[in-house]
């Protein structure tokens, strides 16, 4: 029924799926750092998890589906390409976020960012070692490679926990000059601020799981009417997968990272971009499971460069990390302003091989 659809029809049901992702997608963000903090979680593993999972419903919804419907192209193109739009999210909290204040990078570096771009790079890694392997391989309904990658995230996770209040560095690897309150502050103003405005637990929770079946079910909007919007133009699901929608799926982190800015909490920030990256390839074990096919080895070539251009991108930012540039170039960042050329250029370059 869908594909019968005129493309205008098409367009307005996917715009709208795109904009209740937008405004549910801040009020999950801000519900979920009330939860953490109202239960104890904070930034530990409880509260990792769930922040992780909570920013990547859209892609969650849409891996669901498309591997229900054994549309594995679009699941792949998505999860991958949206690894790499979600780490140019970066560059437009660079702009809109600080300006001509600051580089994004220089306010917000510590060791323990460092380690969760290194996590992304080691995942990502870990997907084109799977691409390599035949699609035989698989027990039980669950790819061995998938398990790995779910098993190194979980250990990632324990260990970047750990850091943040044992790592073995002068100020847990903060610097003075970077951003003046503790990173993970932004959580606690929120819920200080539910508090102060009589919002009960209660009320909390039940905005949580509407906001997060509007979600649910605009991400899955998001899906058909992508993928028939797709098929009418002409573009392969694995560049519609990897552009148009996953740039669609990025809005929850684009408005969780401008809230976190605007608190000043640059660090939580660029967190929740690297944790949100780190957590999608996780979901190729749910695809897998889904579809009874291991996913992995049938990702195109397409998918394997995409993954590439994420690790390169998250390379720049450790390194900006690590150098802390104070020179801007057009109100960001040099490691912006470096994101934004190779990702255009990695754009002309996966329309080439395509």
């Amino acid at each position: 029924m869908i594909e019968s659809l005129s493309l205008p029809v098409l367009l307005l049901i996917f715009c709208m799926s795109a904009v209740a992702i937008w405004f549910a997608g801040i009020k999950l963000s801000e519900t979920a750092d009330i939860l953490a903090t109202h239960f104890g979680w904070g930034e530990a593993l409880g509260g990792l998890i769930l922040l992780a999972i909570v920013t990547n419903l859209p892609e969650i919804a849409i891996t669901v589906s498309a591997a229900l419907q054994h549309n594995l192209e679009l699941a792949i193109g998505n999860i991958l390409g949206g690894i790499a739009i979600q780490t140019v999210v970066l560059v437009v909290l660079d702009v809109f976020g600080l300006g001509k204040k600051d580089p994004l990078t220089y306010r917000a570096a510590s060791l323990v960012l460092v380690l969760e771009g290194l996590m992304v790079i080691t995942v990502l890694t870990l997907v084109v070692v799977g691409n390599q392997l035949r699609p035989s391989v698989i027990y039980l309904g669950i790819s061995p490679i998938d398990a790995t990658i779910v098993l190194v995230w979980l250990a990632g996770i324990y260990m970047i926990g750990k850091a943040r209040t044992n790592l073995p560095w002068h100020q847990l690897g903060a610097l003075p000059d970077s951003q003046k309150e503790k990173r993970g502050h932004s959580m606690k103003k929120k819920h200080e601020m539910a508090i102060k405005k009589g919002v009960s637990i209660h009320t909390v929770i039940i905005v949580f799981s509407l906001c997060s079946l509007i979600t649910l079910i605009a991400g899955v909007g998001l899906e058909i009417s992508g993928n028939a919007i797709a098929n009418q133009i002409g573009m392969t699901g694995v560049l519609f997968g990897a552009t148009i929608l996953a740039a669609a799926t990025a809005l929850p982190e684009i408005s969780t990272g401008l809230a976190s800015m605007k608190l000043k909490d640059y660090q939580m920030a660029m967190s929740d971009i690297f944790g949100g990256n780190a957590f999608l390839p996780v979901l190729f074990m749910v695809a897998t499971v889904l579809s009874g096919k291991s996913v992995l080895p049938q990702a195109h070539k397409t998918d394997i460069y995409l993954t590439a251009l994420a690790i390169l991108l998250t390379i720049i930012y450790v390194c900006g990390l690590m150098f802390r540039p104070r020179k801007q170039l057009l109100w960001m960042g040099v490691d912006s302003f470096l994101v934004m050329i190779v990702y255009l250029i990695g754009l002309l370059g996966l329309f080439a091989i395509s």
